[in-house]
């Protein structure tokens, strides 16, 4: 049985977005990867929650979602 990834926690900086994962996983992916986050203000990157059980991140002022699988197939 396949369990997909789960986010517990997220945070957006000038060069990274970071992941935090139930499984103790971290991922670090490049901002520049995610044109919205990269113009968006501090406070527009801080306004975010996860979506379902964690299985997407969501930043409701920017119309962004990310899923975290994707975010393991490329990172």
């Amino acid at each position: 049985m396949k369990i997909d990834p789960v986010a517990i926690d997220a945070a957006v900086t000038k060069e990274a977005l970071l992941v935090s994962l139930a499984d103790g996983r971290e991922l670090a992916t490049p901002i520049d990867w995610f044109p919205r986050l990269l113009g968006a203000t501090r406070a527009e990157r801080e306004n975010w929650h996860l979506t379902g059980r964690g299985e997407a991140i969501h930043w409701p002022d920017l119309g962004e979602d990310i899923e975290i699988a994707s975010l393991l197939r490329t990172s």
